[in-house]
């Protein structure tokens, strides 16, 4: 977190949801029951099942249900998710989006509500989303809880909105020491404290390179060009800084208008491409697409005169599984 003058304080939350026609065919289907037969439906603003003065969960959450509830794959028409199940002063669980680009947590207002919680209005906080910033009203919650992690008093940022109509944003706070692995095929999400473990059979691994944000940064290759790949479970689609549109698309090529929109409902155009293969350590990820356009996130990230590329949930979800271990400084993912 980094602090301006009395009282603002910062809080980077870089969810990206981004406006097009191959992102609305994507978006979650409209509200219905909790396990519908077909589609996974998009939450209810509330909690999910309330449980009032509901005691702490056990070490390790796993949530797993006939249909995607929490993490779901990126399909030719829908692009995946991963939401965590989160206990907030022990009540839910909150489905908050699993955000490795956001330095801290935040919840939308309806959750506010359901809670029956007070915003504070003589602390607000600045929001640095993907596409600008915003100061917005915050709220003090007692505790926030999911697996292995557990927070206390901790002050959040109220948002407008979070990827695909979640309930929040759980960022990267609090999650040095911890171990996530996500299994699309499952739909499952395990937060555990990490002991160091290596990689499973068949499983990739990645270093991460070091990054001035504390970003999720590794090194990958597309067309043969060296690129930052920084990866961003909360963002909805990858996007590329003006660095590697130069050197990927032709200078006259034409692409298709696109709109960017963050948690802060700041809103930014670029032109939507077909990338090239991603290549990372000895896995290549085929299919995905990538906007292009002057976003002010990578200029915060001081990220901007080298081809970077955000690699979000329509990439990220063509995997089979993804582990972040926070204590080795490394990925780990399984391809299908």
């Amino acid at each position: 977190m980094v602090t301006a003058r009395p009282p603002f304080l910062s809080a980077l939350v870089a969810s990206a949801l981004l406006s097009s026609a191959y992102a609305q065919n994507a978006a979650v289907p409209p509200s219905g029951p909790t396990e519908p037969p077909a589609a996974p439906a998009e939450p209810p603003s509330g909690p999910m099942e309330p449980l009032p003065g509901a005691k702490a969960p056990a070490a390790e959450v796993v949530v797993q249900a006939p249909e995607p509830r929490y993490v779901a794959p990126t399909l030719r028409d829908k692009i995946g998710r991963i939401w965590a199940p989160v206990l907030i002063d022990g009540r839910g669980p909150f489905r908050l989006v699993l955000d490795s680009g956001a330095s801290d947590c935040a919840i939308t207002a309806g959750v506010v509500q359901a809670l029956g919680l007070v915003p504070e209005p003589s602390h607000v906080v600045l929001v640095q989303g993907v596409a600008g910033s915003a100061v917005v009203p915050t709220v003090e919650i007692e505790s926030l809880s999911v697996g292995d992690l557990d927070m206390a008093s901790v002050t959040v940022p109220i948002i407008a909105d979070a990827l695909g109509g979640a309930d929040g944003v759980l960022g990267t706070a609090g999650l040095k020491d911890k171990r996530i692995d996500i299994d699309f095929r499952h739909d499952r999400i395990t937060i555990v404290r990490s002991h160091g473990q290596h990689a499973p059979v068949g499983f990739v691994t990645l270093p991460l390179e070091r990054s001035g944000p504390g970003l999720l940064m590794v090194a990958a290759t597309l067309a043969r060009v060296h690129v930052h790949a920084v990866i961003d479970t909360g963002a909805q689609r990858s996007i590329g800084n003006e660095a590697l549109r130069r050197v990927l698309v032709s200078r006259h090529a034409q692409g298709t208008p696109d709109q960017i929109f963050d948690v802060t409902t700041h809103v930014q155009g670029g032109e939507m491409f077909e990338s090239p293969a991603i290549e990372m350590g000895g896995i290549e990820i085929h299919g995905a697409r990538i906007t292009y356009g002057e976003v002010r996130i990578f200029e915060h990230w001081g990220l901007t005169q080298q081809p970077t590329l955000l690699i979000g949930m329509d990439a990220l979800g063509l995997l089979d599984e993804l582990i972040i271990d926070y204590q080795r400084h490394e990925l780990q993912l399984r391809t299908r």
